[in-house]
């Protein structure tokens, strides 16, 4: 006979009570508590990753996240990387095409042209291979020293700044790597951008 069967209150509706309670309690402690004390000490230790890495322009508008980039259409602004999701925040990803995938082959040749297009001083071999190819992710607001150099001629040509003021943006927003030691050196595309905005005008 089993003898947990003949113990008081050993019922099923003393079972369902218990594991209801528990559910209850788990539910405050993690769903409630534990949510809460976590944005509460990231809002206190780190408010500016907390809430998105937000960037904002001289006037106090959001423009944009230093984790997200940006397209930017006028030829007179630095260009970030090519993103098969146009940089919608909403989802991350690409095709991930095979080398030999047309698609791919295709997108890259039509990248290849419209640099060419656009950068005639430059020649093709100097082409940073990171302009013409997707992120893992689809959203890198980076690109490496050497994609911002590489678009200096085309932008001192544009708008007149001479390719000294030009290489001192990218110097001040070239980035280290993590710690000294993990990543690559980069520069944020938007930050670079904004900096660039007023000698334009």
């Amino acid at each position: 006979m089993n003898k947990a069967a003949s113990l008081p209150g050993s019922t099923g509706a003393s079972y369902a009570a218990i594991a209801l309670r528990a559910s209850i309690v788990f539910i405050i402690l993690c769903g409630i508590i534990y949510p809460l004390v976590c944005t509460g000490i990231a809002q206190a230790i780190m408010p500016h990753n907390a809430n998105g890495s937000i960037i904002k322009d001289s006037a106090g508008n959001a423009v944009g996240s230093e984790l997200i980039g940006q397209t930017f259409a006028d030829p007179k602004y630095f260009q970030g990387r090519v993103s098969s999701i146009e940089y919608n925040g909403a989802g991350s990803g690409s095709n991930n095409y095979a080398p030999s995938n047309p698609d791919m082959l295709q997108r890259t040749k039509d990248s290849i042209e419209a640099w060419k297009k656009d950068n005639p001083d430059v020649p093709i071999d100097r082409l940073p291979v990171a302009l013409i190819t997707n992120s893992g992710s689809g959203l890198d607001p980076h690109i490496t020293p050497d994609s911002a150099e590489v678009q200096i001629p085309r932008i001192s040509k544009l708008t007149g700044l001479s390719a000294d003021q030009l290489q001192q943006l990218v110097d001040k927003h070239t980035e280290s790597r993590d710690l000294g030691v993990f990543g690559e050196p980069r520069v944020n595309v938007l930050k670079l951008n904004l900096d660039l905005q007023p000698l334009l005008k």
